[in-house]
């Protein structure tokens, strides 16, 4: 089939590789604009585009597609007869879901209707669950409310991170779009409304979604919150009113001290040059490698040799 590519990260290139070998023709792939990134803040291509170019294809990168002129009668002109989008991170307008025949397709990294949104494979993790998967859908103008074709179900390892899941759902979420355009092109599929009374909300991720609440949350629900945050917010909280970036952790049982049975949320035990957080429920952390504003990466012993602790310091506490 002739096709339009609408995708921009890394997680979309399986994808686009997958429709390349089955025989499709990309007449256009279309891609976010390069963007500043890395420590010198270079511009940078999208993962998209450097894929696309690497293998002929013509990219446009479109700041605004919805009353974009120019870009709507390229579209018309190439007459696609399906429109395949894979984290693109712009809404299709109108005009663009009624431009093809079969539609625009669409790979989302959940079951749906859960998860809809941006961060669907982060807040999976996050919230400890055991199963995820990938949906192909038809867009509509409402946010991942569209009628599913095909889904895919996969286990979330306990230990796996977000960048792990990335992985993952993206190799295996291009042949099951392969799969979607095939069927739906031949008629042996039938896209199914989404119960929309089932549906769960993943927002795009925010800088305090990495503040550790040890309070409120247990200690699994740190660590899961820490898996699924990865590679950013990651986790993070204070001691002594400056940040402290907790780059690895394990859920761990209580320290031996009779003083751990009385520990408040946050307090610190130092037992055998380990460190101990407590958290809500009288469950513990173990905080393997830590990082003090200004400070290095250090694991642990190595923190505490550089950052004596005062007797029942406690993490997470606003000072002023």
């Amino acid at each position: 089939m002739k096709l339009v590519f609408c995708g921009t990260p890394g997680f979309a290139v399986p994808t686009l590789e997958a429709l390349l070998a089955a025989g499709h023709e990309i007449a256009l792939a279309v891609s976010q604009p390069d963007r500043p990134a890395g420590r010198g803040r270079q511009l940078t291509a999208p993962a998209v585009k450097q894929a696309a170019l690497a293998s002929g294809l013509p990219v446009t990168q479109p700041e605004n597609i919805r009353t974009n002129a120019e870009f709507h009668a390229r579209l018309e002109a190439i007459a696609p007869e399906a429109i395949v989008v894979v984290a693109y991170g712009r809404i299709i307008p109108t005009w663009m879901l009624a431009l093809p025949r079969l539609g625009c397709i669409n790979l989302h990294a959940s079951l749906l209707p859960k998860y809809r949104g941006a961060a669907p494979i982060q807040w999976a993790v996050a919230m400890g669950d055991a199963f995820t998967g990938n949906t192909t859908m038809l867009l509509e103008e409402g946010l991942d409310t569209g009628p599913i074709l095909l889904q895919q179900t996969l286990a979330i390892a306990p230990e796996q991170t977000a960048v792990e899941l990335f992985e993952v759902l993206a190799h295996s979420g291009a042949p099951l779009m392969v799969e979607s355009l095939s069927s739906l092109a031949g008629g042996t599929i039938h896209p199914q409304p989404q119960n929309h009374s089932f549906a769960t909300f993943a927002p795009l991720l925010d800088r305090e979604d990495g503040r550790m609440d040890f309070a409120a949350r247990t200690a699994i629900e740190l660590k899961n919150r820490w898996r699924g945050f990865q590679p950013w917010p990651g986790a993070f909280t204070t001691l002594d009113g400056k940040k402290l970036i907790v780059h690895r952790l394990e859920v761990a049982a209580a320290p031996h001290s009779a003083e751990s049975a009385l520990a408040e949320p946050g307090q610190l035990r130092i037992e055998n040059h380990r460190l101990f957080a407590a958290c809500a429920e009288n469950t513990w952390l173990e905080l393997l490698e830590l990082q003090l504003e200004g400070k290095k990466r250090l694991i642990a012993a190595e923190f505490l040799r550089g950052s004596p602790l005062a007797a029942n310091a406690r993490l997470g506490v606003r000072l002023g």
